[in-house]
């Protein structure tokens, strides 16, 4: 995730210039991610964890790719990188096990996915105005937070409780933002949140066929979004 700066005299027709770094390159990132993608959930399907889902810690890192060659050299998305970094370092710790250090590792490496992902949002894409605007879906992200912790806290062993209230917030407080932001951005926020919640059920023991693939799927369709909404939005 090294940032590549333009500076000098051919900096200005360097801007001026294709956003990927070589012809293709956006093209060529995203198809190694849409390959990694799906030979993931095939794996999932059938052994959720082990050596099987090798693909999974590359995952992250193709998408961050993808973002990297469709800024212009210099103005890297430095908020989404952080988060896929983070979130790459949660896919590894989830990939094994799912006992509770693996599982509160993995938990610490996405709360800062959700950290990096507001302070990007309301620093670079308008979340702030945007719920300013329409102060409701903040309003309703809170809400359902505060719900669905009602509902599984006391389903969840005791030393789980506190981690996954405080995750979940950060994970509303990143719905909201999103939700401020809008389109593609807010689309995949929801589908995260959708996947996160699922695991929360899983974490209180309520499971059902399927789940680990819907979980997969929604986490992966709600990066793709958030990082092609938030490439779209962001200043150029």
């Amino acid at each position: 995730m090294a940032i590549s700066k333009g500076t000098g005299p051919g900096s200005a027709a360097t801007s001026a210039g294709p956003k990927a770094d070589s012809p293709g390159g956006e093209a060529t990132t995203l198809a190694a991610f849409a390959a990694l993608a799906a030979a993931d959930l095939y794996a999932t399907a059938k052994s959720p964890r082990g050596p099987a889902r090798a693909a999974k810690p590359l995952l992250m890192p193709a998408l961050a790719a993808y973002a990297r060659r469709s800024t212009r050299p210099g103005r890297p998305p430095a908020a989404l990188l952080a988060g896929l970094a983070c979130a790459t370092a949660g896919d590894t710790a989830l990939l094994w096990d799912r006992h509770h250090r693996a599982l509160l590792t993995g938990m610490a490496a996405f709360l800062g996915t959700q950290l990096s992902y507001t302070a990007g949002m309301t620093a670079r894409l308008g979340a702030v105005r945007g719920l300013r605007a329409r102060p409701k879906r903040a309003v309703a992200a809170f809400a359902a937070w505060g719900a669905v912790n009602a509902v599984l806290a006391p389903t969840l062993e005791r030393r789980l409780r506190l981690p996954v209230a405080g995750y979940s917030l950060a994970l509303a407080a990143m719905g909201a933002a999103a939700l401020g932001v809008g389109g593609k951005v807010a689309t995949g926020a929801v589908s995260f949140i959708a996947s996160d919640a699922l695991i929360g059920l899983q974490a209180a023991g309520h499971e059902f066929p399927s789940q680990e693939v819907l979980i997969m799927a929604g986490y992966l369709l709600g990066q793709y979004l958030i990082t092609a909404g938030w490439l779209e939005r962001a200043p150029s």
